[in-house]
C-alpha cells in the first residue's frame, strides 16, 4: 500500500494547531501488514509560500517541506485558517494556486478560518460549508453563495471539506482517515490522540 499524500498549506500567521492538529491525526493513522510490520497510511507536507521558514499566531516556527509551486502530487489538501490568510497578500497567492491545480487534488478541506483561502477561489458557491462559529457572520456577508451551517463540526459536500474551529480539524481528519480506511483505523488514531471518535454536539 502506497501512503497517500496530504499536503497543508503553511504561512506567517497560520493558526499552529490547525496545521499540527489534522497532521498528528495523519501520521498516526498506520495499519498491520501480513507480514507483521506496519505501514503509514499517509505521508504529510507543509506546503510554504516560500522555501523559508514561517511563523505561527503563537510564535512556532515551522520549515515548510516544499513550496506551493514545487508541491509534489497530492490526494488530499488541507488549507488551516490563522489570522495570515486574512492578509490579502497572502490570500491572493493561496487563491490563485488552488485555482490552477485544485482539479488535479481529490479532496481539498479547509479548518477553521481557512475557508477564507478556500471560497474566494469559487469552488465552495452553491456547497454546504461551516467555519469557527466566532467567523460566520463575516463569511456569510464576504461569500453569499455559500450555504453556511454555523453549527456543524465539519461538513463535506462533494470532493470539498470544511471545519469548525481549531480542533475540529481533528474531528474533520478523523473523518477523513474512515474514509479511506475504515472506522478501525480511525478508532485507533481517535485512541492514540486521547480524543473522541466522533464527537458528540455541534459548535454550540
Amino acid at each position: 500500500m502506497l501512503p497517500k499524500r496530504i499536503g497543508v498549506v503553511g504561512f506567517d500567521g497560520v493558526m499552529a494547531l490547525d496545521l499540527v492538529g489534522p497532521s498528528e491525526a495523519f501520521t498516526a493513522a498506520v495499519v498491520d501488514e501480513r507480514n507483521g510490520s506496519r505501514q503509514p497510511c499517509y505521508e504529510v507536507v507543509i506546503l510554504g509560500l516560500s522555501s523559508r521558514a514561517f511563523a505561527a499566531e503563537s510564535g512556532i516556527v515551522f520549515a515548510p517541506h516544499h513550496t506551493l509551486e514545487s508541491a509534489p502530487a497530492l490526494d488530499t489538501l488541507i488549507i488551516p485558517g490563522g489570522s495570515g490568510l486574512r492578509d490579502t497578500r497572502i490570500n491572493d497567492r493561496v487563491c490563485a494556486w488552488l485555482k490552477r491545480h485544485a482539479r488535479h487534488i481529490r479532496r481539498i478541506a479547509s479548518v477553521c478560518t481557512g475557508i477564507y483561502g478556500l471560497a474566494p477561489t469559487g469552488l465552495l458557491n452553491g456547497r454546504r460549508v461551516t467555519t469557527h462559529w466566532r467567523f460566520a457572520e463575516d463569511v456569510a456577508a464576504r461569500f453569499p453563495a455559500l450555504k453556511l451551517d454555523r453549527n456543524a463540526l465539519f461538513v463535506r459536500d462533494g470532493a470539498l471539506y470544511t471545519s469548525a474551529g481549531i480542533t475540529a480539524g481533528i474531528d474533520l481528519a478523523l473523518a477523513l482517515i474512515e474514509e479511506d480506511h475504515g472506522a478501525q483505523v480511525a478508532l485507533s488514531v481517535a485512541r492514540e490522540l486521547v480524543v473522541y471518535f466522533k464527537r458528540p454536539g455541534g459548535q454550540e
